[in-house]
């Protein structure tokens, strides 16, 4: 018998994998740089370390952090295709909210009440449902939460065993999770906040009763244990192909500010959205619930809330992050109606008691099997991932490939990593959407070219540019019809394409 959490896993994967959504999921083009990356890593047996992709910083430091889903990627593209990516970030999501659902049981929360703030979290972090290496990290901070959440309870209930020995997988985990995304900061934050809530517990416990004593060694014995584990996972951390620089990088990265003004996902949210305004109410659910139950809230929970409000707040990228955490703190205080609350404590129990999870294996299976017969059942096509060919320059790709380009094409950030998947190492790209790779200074004067400001031309004549590609409406693509020495060669509804003169075989 499938318990909720596995119909909500079943669910998730299937709509993810055999509906429109799989499309969805790869409409962000990054994956097919972390794709091509993958696939350089398994033929080279080596992590890189300088850019190959682009014309403008081919041979440059490259700090490829998320390797280790690159390999995977990589190699599930090459096995079963574009269906591959999309059947691991399908698996990856369902897994997420399914498990966030079972959390939310066992933390105390009903039923019904955790259906309906699993579906706020849903809704919420659609945005970000794309098959790239931050839903594994999604992965990684529900087991950061649920180890740290479930050894300090039973801490300070006076029991041991399973739960505290678990903290020390944490410095396992953060071996995985450096390599494979960067969110690993985020389990820094959550260690510290558990760290502040067990020494909030020692300062404040008194010595005049028994309890109070017990509860004050048991304080004490969480911090240094939180404090060995923290130390641990700093060390764990290094265990990277950059080893500190790595820290040093990501840090300069996130502290440079204009690259934090002018990249979209860093922005704060837009509520106009459907999925911010999904984050909306989870936020007003989260004040209604701490001005209700208050003096019910642990330190730790208080602070999580805190942290997932100033990171949704602050950059759009956080929301999925912020509203899972915020889902998980305040859902246990959430009450439940009193003339039904029984029925949902004995539904609470059948799902408690069901732990085999049989279906989501099956379908864990079957949508594998599936993807790896070309999406086909029978003669029907179930799975068709690709990307979209109203958002991505499909065609133009198409023909820029058959007129056998071999000089730098310069597009827009966000359809560089496209591409990459289609044309790498015939076409190299003159930029792409990693940031961090290319700095400020080679995205200011990037901007003022698509802006068209004054001096345009002298970013294609430094970057020595053979060809252009724009979406059709873009304000450069405007001015590079009338351009003296640019040629518009094709041009479909999503772009246009233009190269210097004799430049086409």
């Amino acid at each position: 018998m499938p318990s909720v959490a596995d119909l909500i896993f079943v669910a998730l994967l299937g709509a993810l994998a055999f509906t429109a959504l799989s499309v969805r999921l790869l409409g962000d083009a990054g994956i097919g740089w972390h794709i091509r990356t993958g696939q350089q890593i398994l033929a080279t047996h080596a992590i890189p370390r300088v850019d190959s992709f682009s014309s403008t910083m081919a041979g440059r430091p490259w700090f490829a952090w998320e390797w280790l889903y690159d390999l995977a990627v990589g190699e599930l593209e090459s096995a079963l295709g574009l269906n591959g990516v999309v059947w691991l970030t399908a698996v990856v999501i369902a897994a997420v909210f399914a498990w966030m659902f079972r959390l939310l049981i066992s933390r105390g929360a009903n039923v019904l009440v955790a259906l309906a703030l699993l579906l706020l979290a849903v809704s919420a972090s659609m945005i970000h449902f794309l098959a790239r290496p931050h839903v594994v990290s999604w992965l990684f901070t529900l087991a950061w939460f649920w180890i740290l959440d479930s050894s300090e309870r039973d801490c300070f209930e006076g029991l041991s065993g399973e739960s505290g020995r678990r903290l020390w997988a944490l410095p396992l985990l953060m071996l995985l999770w450096v390599n494979v995304h960067g969110g690993f900061l985020v389990g820094f934050a959550l260690l510290g906040i558990f760290w502040l809530a067990a020494l909030w517990a020692w300062l404040r416990a008194s010595e005049n009763r028994i309890e109070e004593i017990l509860r004050k060694t048991a304080a004490g014995n969480r911090v240094r244990n939180l404090t060995w584990v923290g130390l641990l996972s700093v060390a764990a951390s290094l265990a990277n192909p950059y080893g500190w620089k790595l820290h040093w990088h990501i840090y300069s990265y996130l502290t440079n500010r204009f690259l934090m003004d002018h990249i979209d996902e860093f922005q704060s949210p837009n509520f106009h959205g459907i999925a911010q305004k999904c984050f909306l109410v989870l936020l007003l659910i989260t004040l209604a619930v701490l001005a209700a139950r208050r003096r019910q809230l642990p330190v730790s929970a208080g602070l999580t809330v805190l942290f997932a409000v100033y990171a949704g707040l602050y950059a759009s990228r956080n929301v999925p992050v912020s509203s899972m955490l915020l889902v998980l703190a305040i859902g246990p205080l959430v009450p439940a109606a009193g003339l039904v609350r029984g029925f949902f404590q004995r539904m609470n129990a059948v799902e408690a008691g069901l732990r085999a999870h049989v279906w989501p294996v099956l379908a864990i299976i079957i949508t594998l099997a599936i993807a790896a017969n070309g999406g086909r059942v029978g003669t029907r096509q179930w799975m068709d991932a690709h990307f979209n060919p109203e958002r991505m320059p499909v065609g133009a790709a198409d023909y820029l490939e058959k007129s056998q380009l071999h000089g730098p094409v310069l597009s827009p950030d966000y359809w560089g990593g496209y591409l990459i998947y289609r044309s790498y190492p015939q076409i190299r790209v003159v930029v792409d959407d990693r940031h961090d790779l290319y700095g400020a200074e080679f995205f200011k004067s990037y901007l003022k070219l698509l802006r068209g400001e004054r001096d345009w031309e002298n970013f294609l004549r430094t970057h020595q540019t053979s060809s252009v590609l724009l979406p059709r409406d873009a304000a450069l693509a405007n001015i590079l019809v009338g351009a003296m020495g640019w040629r518009q060669v094709y041009a479909d509804d999503v772009a246009i394409a233009f190269v210097r003169d004799k430049v086409i075989r």
